[in-house]
């Protein structure tokens, strides 16, 4: 079996194992170019979100992963053949350069073209599941790349229980992806003006409005 036709099958096991329950603050997504950026606890954090997502949605909808991680054996596969995402190297505080960053954020522009949404995970690295570390300014810099694209914020729970850090085999558990309203970079205002910081955490109190209390 080829990895698109093995994509229906991954999309309902995961769904299956997380036990998911997506809902949508909006009643369908609007059919345009997407930045789906949620908090981070799991390795299986884009699996079921990208699983979460219609079908056709799914077909256009590509996860940013760490390459360090993925890109091995059937992992690779999984990534590149199955769910078509985009490996990245992980950037830790302190050993990039500003100048590798940036080539990461060009290619991730340039693999998006004019077609393809993402899935991305703007905190840089996995939470305990209970706070949501500040957004990292990879984010900021794509929305300057792709001026006016769509942003919906993502919020998930239960992940970190399915799949601990250091586990490899998941535990069936009750998990939530609730997905919020499509925002923009510009937006409120809409000249551009938003600094960085302002932008970041705007973005983060978008996905921590969506934590059920």
């Amino acid at each position: 079996m080829n990895g698109h036709a093995l994509s229906g099958v991954i999309a309902g096991g995961a769904r299956f194992i997380a036990g998911v329950n997506a809902t949508w603050h909006d009643p369908k997504p609007l059919p345009k170019q997407t930045v789906f950026l949620a908090n981070h606890t799991s390795h299986l954090d884009f699996v079921v979100l990208w699983a979460s997502l219609p079908r056709e949605l799914r077909a256009r909808t590509r996860p940013v992963a760490a390459q360090d991680y993925w890109d091995h054996g059937m992992k690779k596969f999984l990534a590149v053949d199955v769910f078509n995402a985009i490996l990245v190297p992980r950037h830790r505080d302190g050993v990039a350069s500003a100048e590798r960053a940036n080539d990461t954020i060009d290619r991730i522009a340039r693999e998006m073209g004019d077609a393809y949404s993402i899935i991305i995970f703007p905190e840089g690295t996995r939470g305990d599941g209970e706070e949501v570390a500040r957004f990292k300014s990879g984010l900021y810099y794509l929305c300057q790349r792709k001026p006016g694209i769509q942003l919906v914020p993502v919020y998930m729970e239960n992940l970190n229980r399915i799949l601990p850090k250091g586990e490899f085999a998941p535990v069936p558990f009750i998990s939530r992806v609730t997905f919020g309203s499509p925002t923009r970079y510009d937006a409120p205002g809409g000249s551009q003006s938003e600094s960085k910081e302002v932008f970041l955490t705007r973005m983060r109190d978008a996905v921590l409005a969506l934590r059920q209390p």
